[in-house]
């Protein structure tokens, strides 16, 4: 027997990495890079490495040349020099009153202020931070390095409470915005974070830092690339591929499908979340890992508030200067799934410099919609209760109206106070919230499914494939069965799939606002 792999999981720091002997996948070549320049700023989702790799730079700014033996950097660094640093982190702490940022950094600021005799407990934060970067740079003879964790958490504990944040954000400013006028007494400095708050907000008075969140040259500085994976972990692969029945190749295949997509450029290059392969790894199992660490409750109500179809996660379009500023989270959430990991980049038009966007993977699509189908049904929905057995049989043996019966129970069951308030001028609002519905119910089920599918002449509203049978599915709020049925035809939804070998089921239904549930339905095969 060989000796038990050590997995990362959980373990931040560095030098405990490299001196334990966990695994560890190599990203010190962007090291090298960075340095060329000399304040940045990152944003990656939660559980991607960003404090791993701030903790490698602050080994390499110290010079602990022996915990980078045999790994990229080596080959290249010569001096090995020693800098003074300061890493700065604010997580750990919820920030709800006024006062508990200003304690945060006072915890800091002593500890440094210790460190280099220069003890201002009288002065700002601000004040206090110019003086321990210049005291730093008198008494060693060399310019500081600063290292920033988790940046924006005040401000992203406080969305829902803006003058808070407002004064947050004014603290955050001061403090950070330090570094300009004490650039002289700075050798690097990189910050990170989940979300970034516009420039106007926080970095305006650092405004010679370069945000590297989108540029294609850091693409994969977390995560590890489907070569890394392979390198660093092939041998793992192969023990979770028998633990499980599979080849090598069907698990590579299932870790990509589960765990790979995220895209952080216009580069082609996707990545893995390293976190979840590992649990995967250490467990034996596939599992949503990365989602259980954090439910996106504050995400739930924007897409809730405002009406959203789920369906239009996959394929929504941004600009650059839209993804890489959440300021408008009230009114437009994707750029806060962006960032948040609930959404990556799929393609990128160049010629007008668009992101096309979508759900990464499985595990995070999966995740979303098992977290969401409470909130569009019942809180206290459980399978048991829905026969979700019983609506998958009927769906794959081609049995539509014992599946839409089982529909109609369900969406009766839905608390009045799930459903939007929909007046006379808002009744297309049902057909949002019970298409969000059907979609993530089908999916979660393992049927292939799309709402507001788009054709030449129109939409499908819901569109649900099985090895046998093509279901298009049309709502309607006012109207008849009768009618929803006739747009199918006139619209020639069918044309794309009447040349297969499967059966095609067309089923108009029409909800009633006052019993808010299926109140008619009408099935036309073949």
């Amino acid at each position: 027997m060989g000796t038990p792999v050590k997995y990362p999981l959980g373990i931040e720091t560095f030098s405990e990495i490299r001196e334990e002997g966990y695994l560890y996948v190599d990203k010190t070549r962007f090291i090298s890079r960075l340095l060329e320049g000399k304040y940045y700023f990152l944003s990656r989702p939660r559980r991607f490495g960003k404090s791993l790799f701030l903790s490698t730079l602050e080994a390499y700014f110290t010079g602990r040349r022996e915990l980078f033996e045999g790994l990229t950097i080596a080959a290249v660094e010569k001096e090995w020099k020693i800098y003074p640093v300061l890493r700065l982190s604010l997580n750990g702490k919820m920030y709800l009153e006024a006062d508990h940022l200003t304690e945060q950094l006072n915890a800091y600021l002593e500890i440094w202020e210790s460190v280099y005799n220069c003890d201002k407990r009288d002065r700002s934060p601000e004040e206090r931070f110019a003086n321990v970067l210049r005291a730093a740079f008198e008494q060693t003879g060399e310019r500081v390095v600063v290292l920033v964790d988790e940046y924006d958490l005040p401000l992203e504990d406080t969305l829902e409470k803006p003058e808070l944040q407002e004064a947050f954000r004014k603290q955050l400013k001061a403090f950070y915005g330090t570094m300009k006028p004490c650039d002289r007494y700075v050798k690097f400095a990189f910050l990170t974070g989940v979300t970034k708050f516009g420039h106007v907000g926080v970095f305006s008075d650092l405004n010679n830092i370069e945000d590297i969140t989108l540029n294609p040259e850091y693409n994969s500085i977390c995560g590890a690339t489907d070569e890394e994976l392979k390198h660093y972990l092939l041998p793992h692969i192969d023990s979770l591929a028998r633990n499980n029945g599979m080849t090598v190749e069907e698990c590579v295949a299932r870790l990509r499908r589960d765990y790979d997509g995220y895209r952080f450029s216009s580069r082609e290059e996707r990545v893995y979340n390293i976190f979840s392969v590992m649990m995967s790894m250490k467990n034996g199992n596939f599992g949503r890992y990365w989602f259980r660490t954090g439910t996106p409750t504050l995400l739930v109500k924007m897409l809730q508030s405002g009406n959203y179809r789920i369906a239009n996660l996959d394929g929504e379009v941004r600009t650059e200067r839209e993804l890489l500023d959440v300021d408008t989270w009230r009114t437009d959430p994707i750029p806060m799934f962006f960032q948040s990991g609930y959404l990556t980049v799929k393609d990128y038009d160049a010629r007008f410099g668009f992101y096309t966007l979508g759900i990464p993977n499985e595990e995070v699509r999966e995740g979303l919609y098992d977290w969401l189908l409470p909130v569009y049904a019942d809180p206290n929905m459980s399978p048991s209760a829905f026969n979700m057995g019983r609506f998958v049989r009927a769906v794959e043996n081609g049995e539509a109206d014992v599946f839409m019966e089982l529909l109609r129970s369900l969406f009766a069951s839905v608390p009045y106070e799930q459903v939007p308030k929909v007046g006379e001028k808002r009744a297309p609002d049902y057909e949002v919230h019970y298409q969000n519905l059907c979609l993530m119910l089908f999916h979660l089920m393992g049927l292939y499914v799309k709402t507001e599918m788009r054709t030449s002449s129109g939409r499908i509203d819901v569109l649900v494939e099985t090895p046998r049978y093509v279901y298009i599915i049309e709502l309607k709020v006012r109207g008849t069965a009768k009618k929803a049925l006739r747009q199918i035809e006139d619209k020639g939804y069918t044309i794309p799939y009447e040349a297969g070998d499967r059966e095609v089921i067309r089923i108009g239904a029409v909800f009633s606002p006052r019993t808010r549930t299926l109140r008619d339905w009408k099935v036309i095969k073949g």
